[in-house]
């Protein structure tokens, strides 16, 4: 089956969990009134990901992206025989605050200009990445055990990277076949999550910590 085919079911997979369809109402003007109020939540979320504060934080994180993909160039673009890029632990962090999506976006496109595998994994890896940010952020609540750790969250990157770069990666003839491509990009991909999910309890307080404090002195 060619990738492009394969790839087809991706979008629809992802714009069915990120905009779940209302509540089917009797009612045309409780089914309008639903509607309006999804759009105003997700108008106000848009606003917040581009104010001032947010495009600083977004800097700050994209910078941090980068800077960690290109300390570890050879693990993260495979050169030594098995990819894993620690900076995707950081797709965590809207899971903290939403304002982290377009900051890991930009720094995944950025850092997939310096990418050997070319046009397709620039466009393709930084929609993979887009895309696990956003449903990270949307499932953020589900949390498991004591340190309620967001390991749903942690599942998109996995597999939204598996699926996406895993077949740019057999369509660039990297791989001699997909699952083989979709398993080892999986497998770095988890690494670098589970980091992530270890250090996620001290970075959500410290960062929870550091929110509050703000707060307090604008006060």
């Amino acid at each position: 089956m060619p990738f492009s085919y394969a790839l087809c079911p991706v979008p629809y997979a992802f714009f069915a969990l990120a905009f779940p369809q209302p509540i089917c109402y009797n009612s045309p003007r409780l089914r309008l009134y639903s509607l309006c109020n999804e759009l105003k939540g997700g108008i106000s979320v848009f606003k917040r990901m581009f104010n001032t504060r947010s495009l600083c934080l977004g800097g700050i994180i994209a910078a941090l992206y980068v800077a960690l993909t290109l300390a570890l160039r050879p693990l993260a673009f495979g050169e030594l025989g098995f990819e894993c890029r620690v900076s995707e632990a950081m797709t965590l962090l809207p899971v903290i605050f939403v304002e982290a999506i377009p900051g890991l976006t930009i720094g995944c496109l950025i850092s997939n200009l310096f990418s050997p595998v070319g046009v397709l994994d620039i466009v393709l890896g930084t929609l993979a990445t887009l895309m696990a940010s956003v449903l990270s952020w949307l499932t953020r609540n589900l949390r498991i055990g004591g340190w309620r750790l967001p390991v749903v969250s942690a599942i998109w990157p996995v597999l939204f990277n598996g699926y996406i770069v895993g077949g740019v990666l057999t369509v660039e003839g990297f791989f001699a076949s997909f699952p083989l491509a979709f398993l080892v990009i999986s497998v770095g991909e988890a690494v670098a999550l589970i980091i992530g999910l270890l250090v996620f309890p001290g970075v959500e307080e410290s960062l929870v910590t550091i929110s509050k404090r703000n707060q307090n002195t604008m006060r």
